[in-house]
């Protein structure tokens, strides 16, 4: 890719950004800078992580 595609994306990108409404949730971003802990809701389960960890080198020798 050349420059000239480059910085047209970033100039979009930059475009994007500056003239799109979003909705910032401050009390997330508050609680994500603090490090509060986490809803028991959005905690990984380590058995339910990763179904198909068992798979990965059971095949290979």
């Amino acid at each position: 890719m050349g420059r000239g595609r480059a910085k047209a994306k970033q100039t979009k990108v930059a475009r994007e950004l500056k003239y799109r409404t979003h909705e910032t949730d401050f009390g997330a971003l508050a609680r994500e800078l603090h490090g509060e802990e986490q809803d028991e809701k959005t905690e990984i389960d380590p058995d339910e992580a990763d179904p198909w960890s068992d798979y990965a080198d059971s095949e290979r020798d």
